[in-house]
């Protein structure tokens, strides 16, 4: 049989997609602030890699670009309001935080972390 601290229960509503997309973070009435990467990304929730320090149960909102497959539209940029549901970390390397995402405000432009890591494309040069 096996011990009980083996067995895991699946409780994902949504399927996960193991996309790393650059996130920024900010606790709500709070100074704190960081950024991250997401490990795996759904509708309703996320592993992410950060070094900002966040809590079980803590409220953050999470800022980045919900890929295509995952809005099933066009991509979008989203402001995420999220849960941190556990934090985990592994043989001493970055944490690694669960997020239930809890609401969606979609915005118009790209926030200013996500420009940093797109791809910047450069006018060819003048003679």
């Amino acid at each position: 049989m096996t011990a009980p601290e083996q067995i895991r229960v699946e409780r994902r509503c949504g399927q996960r997609f193991p996309y790393q997309v650059p996130v920024t973070l900010r606790v709500p009435g709070e100074s704190r602030s960081g950024t991250g990467f997401t490990q795996d990304l759904s509708s309703r929730g996320a592993m992410l890699w950060t070094d900002l320090s966040l809590s079980e149960g803590e409220l953050v909102e999470m800022t980045l670009v919900m890929p295509s497959e995952i809005m099933l539209a066009d991509d979008m940029n989203v402001c995420c309001r999220a849960r941190v549901m556990r934090r985990e970390q592994v043989n001493g390397g970055k944490p690694a935080v669960a997020v239930h995402i809890e609401h969606y405000d979609f915005l118009r432009q790209e926030a200013p972390v996500l420009e940093e890591h797109a791809v910047k494309v450069m006018p060819p040069a003048r003679p």
